[in-house]
């Protein structure tokens, strides 16, 4: 049987930090794989996910399966600092179903969508998240992309993104970035969303929005604006939320699945197919960072570490595009970098074709995903200046 199975080519972000590591030249700079770094190039665990997890490990009398819901008290917390404390009037309408990581919310939510309408098509943002495709297409559904940024402007093609969504029939699968596009950094504005909310919610499309940088864009509230500005409209969506960065819990798994229905009745429905589905996939989420997170935010003092430290980790990628934005037109003869500035969260995407970066990673060990896709937060001060060098090099020699 095994015989017939081929080779997997390797995944194109994992495979950077592979190389990466593999490389002894001490100049090295990863700037793929899209964890936040700290100023010494180290993913830090942040100091209330510590104090929370030496007081969970001290006093946690047992580690017997909860249900394949989750853990409630996460799941009640993390659905506060979504939507916010007035839930947009609608706290009694929401399905609220922990999953492992933002990875696995958004494969348990599509799966529910099979269930409900298994001829859906599901319409991605072009570009979007590399894993959007497999994990919601491997629930078996069509997925399309429709127009959203302009890599020759460095802008949201807002315009030609509304005509497309007019045009798609009622009941097709949106797929929106909350904040943070991964991998542009270029976010809609307040007045954009709420054209948006008014365009899906005339013509019946179901917005499915991926959160999984809450906090790192501007701050937690703005940061959630939009997905509270859709909750206000919409009759039905649902949010797929990642603790991996915000909370520094990559590897724990930690995430949520918010499915906003239209009554509370229907929410209750929608909870126990979660839990249904969840139980024929993994039975069981993981408990470990989830009770980490509903510590931190039922307690004041901690939430108050939290949230100061995220508030720095926001502050620092935001100074780092400035940094890099200087270093590139200084070194770029006629380069306008500002744009940079104006994006928010981890990523922006550089004029680099994959020669380029081939170029990049061969003779300035500098690791680029093959898209252009740069992980702002693997800049820093000490190592601006080689990559915006290296950056200029490259694009000098094309």
């Amino acid at each position: 049987m095994f015989e017939l199975l081929t080779r997997v080519p390797d995944d194109p972000i994992l495979g950077i930090s592979a190389a990466f590591k593999r490389d002894a030249t001490p100049l090295k700079v990863d700037l793929g794989v899209g964890v936040y770094k700290n100023d010494q190039g180290q993913t830090p665990v942040p100091a209330a996910v510590k104090k929370a997890e030496a007081e969970i490990i001290a006093t946690q009398g047992s580690k017997t399966y909860l249900t394949p819901v989750g853990n409630p008290g996460f799941n009640a917390q993390v659905l506060e600092l979504v939507m916010g404390s007035d839930f947009a009037g609608r706290k009694d309408d929401a399905a609220a179903v922990q999953a492992p990581g933002g990875s696995g919310a958004l494969r348990l939510g599509a799966e529910l969508i099979r269930v409900s309408s298994p001829r859906s098509v599901i319409h991605v943002s072009d570009p979007t998240w590399a894993n959007h495709i497999p994990l919601l297409g491997g629930a078996g559904f069509t997925i399309e992309r429709y127009p959203y940024y302009s890599a020759a402007q460095h802008t949201i093609e807002f315009d030609r993104m509304i005509s497309h969504l007019e045009a798609l029939p009622s009941g097709a699968v949106v797929v929106m970035h909350a904040c943070c596009h991964n991998p542009t950094g270029q976010d809609l504005n307040l007045a954009q969303w709420a054209a948006i909310a008014d365009l899906v919610a005339r013509r019946g499309l179901l917005p499915y929005v991926d959160l999984a940088y809450q906090g790192l864009g501007d701050d937690l509230e703005r940061d959630a604006a939009s997905i509270r500005t859709l909750a206000r409209q919409v009759p039905e969506m649902l949010v797929a939320v990642s603790c991996s960065k915000n909370f520094g819990l990559y590897r724990e798994r930690t995430g949520l699945l918010i499915v906003l229905t239209s009554s509370a009745e229907r929410a209750a429905i929608a909870t126990g197919q979660l839990g249904r589905l969840a139980r024929t996939i993994y039975s069981m989420p993981p408990d470990h960072g989830a009770a980490i997170v509903d510590r931190i935010l039922s307690q004041p003092d901690l939430r108050r570490s939290w949230a100061e430290e995220l508030a720095a980790m926001a502050a620092r990628i935001n100074g780092l595009r400035g940094l890099l934005a200087d270093g590139l037109n200084a070194r770029v003869p006629g380069g306008n970098f500002g744009w940079i500035t104006h994006q928010r969260g981890m990523f922006s995407r550089l004029d680099l074709t994959p020669a380029m970066v081939e170029t990049l990673r061969d003779q300035h060990h500098v690791y680029v995903a093959p898209d252009g896709r740069i992980n702002i937060a693997g800049v820093s001060a000490t190592n601006v200046d080689h990559v915006a060098t290296a950056i200029a090099a490259v694009m000098a020699e094309s």
